[in-house]
């Protein structure tokens, strides 16, 4: 069996505690499929007794036995089982989250020093592998190694770790290496598609983490190309690919964040981490990973520029975006209300980002019952709907869009307020959320249809009344 490995999808924000506004912890990714896939998408809960005990990859075709304390966990899986689970994010009962995975970028040096396992673990299996298991961000990072270094992996990705006080990111490293940085509470990171750890210090065990041999590793392949270890220069790539599909996204974000830091597009040394210049939100969180490069030349949607540098790099906000998890633990509020798992689904530019409790036993059929047949009474397909309709005729549409966000968002941040008290039903407040966002996510539908079906090509101003 061979994998083709296609560095095609997300985008990811880490942010540290004390670089948010009220001091909590922040994962956020993008779930991209890759070129000409739409996979539909639920966000569910995972009870214990439907984790397995022996798990099976469908990728790969890899065989691991799992230990028998499963904690609940919510995820958000391919409604086409086809392929395999595809867990991507969630939080379990401890109120640990883990975001699985963001492709990234490897060099040909280190994947001929350690090369990558055809029955191996990857983005189908890590998140059911390793969340229901783990009781802190640095756990997570310590037993999703030890998984890579017994069975290795068939491809390059990231994975975020966060619990209340901590944040972690561990890059796979060839086929059975990784290595993990502990993300400053005062900053933020930004992962698009390539290698982002630098400097890494295998003494300060409080900072990093890495494979028991690394030292080793690196000095028997000659990967060391600088006075210190920096895995990005070590492991790491810088194509023309890097140039047009990966650094833009980090530049845009870092712009949108510290717009004091100046860097080109297609800049090399972009970097993993960075200050910002304010609190950051979750507002903010939302307006980058939906951002396709407003105000500048690169915008597809712009009247800047020309239709050559309109199409030149590859947006955050994307078409084949499947999903956002924002996984978002706060120290101020009881520990069943800590987690709150924000979430939109299909192409980011046109959805809303909404908050669900994730202490609950289910979740709300409208976000976890999509099916495979297109329909607007789920979540997911009447956000694809409504993306397909407004990019044909975005200026016309996207004001009804930009005004849903505010009223929905305005309304999210309000639920989560008044939920935030203690003895608080928090199923009945998902539902809730459903029961809104169903009324006023068709309402859009209806909206931007009207707009779309005057605009049409056959249309003709004589009528017959």
């Amino acid at each position: 069996m061979s994998f083709q490995y296609e560095p095609t999808a997300c985008t990811t924000i880490l942010i540290g505690k004390g670089a948010t506004n009220d001091g909590s912890t922040i994962i956020a990714r993008t779930e991209d499929a890759p070129n000409g896939s739409f996979n539909a998408k639920k966000l569910i809960v995972m009870q214990p007794e439907m984790q397995p005990r022996h798990y099976k990859a469908v990728v790969s075709g890899v065989e691991i036995d799992l230990p028998d304390n499963p904690m609940r966990y919510t995820a958000t899986p391919d409604v086409d089982e086809t392929h395999g689970i595809w867990g991507e994010a969630g939080v379990n009962a401890e109120n640990i989250a883990m975001s699985a995975t963001e492709t990234i970028t490897t060099n040909a040096r280190t994947l001929g020093a350690d090369q990558l396992v055809d029955g191996g673990i990857g983005e189908e299996d890590m998140l059911t592998l390793v969340l229901p298991y783990i009781h802190s961000a640095r756990e997570g990072v310590q037993r999703l190694g030890e998984l890579l270094a017994t069975y290795g992996t068939y491809e390059m990705n990231g994975i975020a770790f966060s619990d209340v006080d901590e944040i972690w990111f561990l890059e796979t490293v060839g086929g059975h290496h990784w290595v993990a940085q502990r993300v400053p509470d005062d900053a933020y990171v930004t992962v698009p598609n390539q290698r982002g750890i630098e400097t890494f210090d295998l003494n300060d065990s409080k900072n990093f983490m890495a494979s028991a041999d690394m030292a080793q590793f690196i000095a028997d392949n000659h990967l060391q190309v600088s006075a210190e270890y920096n895995a990005r220069e070590m492991f790491g790539t810088h194509t023309e690919m890097d140039h047009v599909y990966n650094t833009p996204r980090a530049w845009y974000i870092q712009q949108m964040f510290t717009p004091a830091v100046k860097h080109e597009p297609m800049d090399d040394d972009i970097p993993f981490m960075q200050r910002p210049a304010h609190k950051l939100t979750i507002d903010d969180v939302h307006a980058a990973l939906s951002s396709h490069y407003q105000g500048t030349i690169y915008d597809p949607y712009g009247q800047m520029g020309d239709e050559t540098t309109r199409h030149l790099f590859r947006p955050i906000g994307i078409n084949r975006n499947c999903d956002l998890s924002v996984l978002q633990l706060r120290g101020d509020v009881a520990d069943d209300q800590r987690a709150l798992q924000w979430f939109a689904f299909s192409s980011m530019p046109f959805a809303s980002l909404i908050p669900a409790y994730t202490n609950v036993n289910k979740m709300p059929d409208y976000f976890a019952g999509t099916t495979l047949r297109v329909s607007s009474e789920n979540y997911y397909w009447i956000n694809r709907l409504i993306a397909g309709l407004v990019d044909a005729n975005y200026a016309e549409a996207i004001p009804m869009v930009e005004r849903y966000q505010l009223k929905t968002m305005a309304f999210g941040h309000r639920h989560v307020q008044l939920n935030d008290q203690p003895g608080q039903d928090l199923e009945a407040a998902n539902a809730k959320l459903a029961e809104v966002m169903k009324v006023e996510t068709e309402d859009l539908l209806n909206q931007v249809l009207y707009i779309r079906s005057n605009l049409m090509k056959n249309g003709y101003s004589r009528s017959d009344n």
